[in-house]
């Protein structure tokens, strides 16, 4: 199953008003469960530094959500901090696995619905 992108402002808006949150220090994690496909988006503000950064951080966390099955019929938003454009591929890797644990938000059996082909 491959995930959509959340792209309009309203569904975001629908995530962050009606979904759970999880913060650490690198990201913050949003999750509304949906009846729908598997829906995720990327939110990285000015806060994190230039344009360079932002897009580096940007494709890294993309990447991470490629890598972790996550569970179909819900939207999660990602919403990287400043501390993210310091952090390595690892450090981000393991906070976001934790407070996706933490929400519910992963797929049971390891298969889920974040395939390698998602082009996010």
């Amino acid at each position: 199953m491959k995930p959509q992108r959340l792209r309009s402002a309203r569904e975001f808006q629908k995530v962050y008003a009606q979904g759970t949150r999880r913060a650490g220090r690198l990201v913050v994690v949003h999750r509304c469960p949906e009846q729908q496909a598997l829906k995720v988006g990327v939110v990285v503000g000015r806060r994190v530094g230039k344009a360079v950064v932002r897009n580096r951080v940007r494709r890294r966390l993309r990447e991470l959500l490629r890598q972790i099955p996550l569970a179909p019929g819900q939207a999660v938003v990602v919403a990287a901090r400043a501390q993210a454009a310091e952090a390595s591929f690892w450090e981000l890797k393991e906070e976001l696995s934790a407070l996706l644990q933490e929400l519910g938000a992963l797929a049971e059996d390891g298969r889920g619905g974040s395939p390698t082909s998602w082009s996010g």
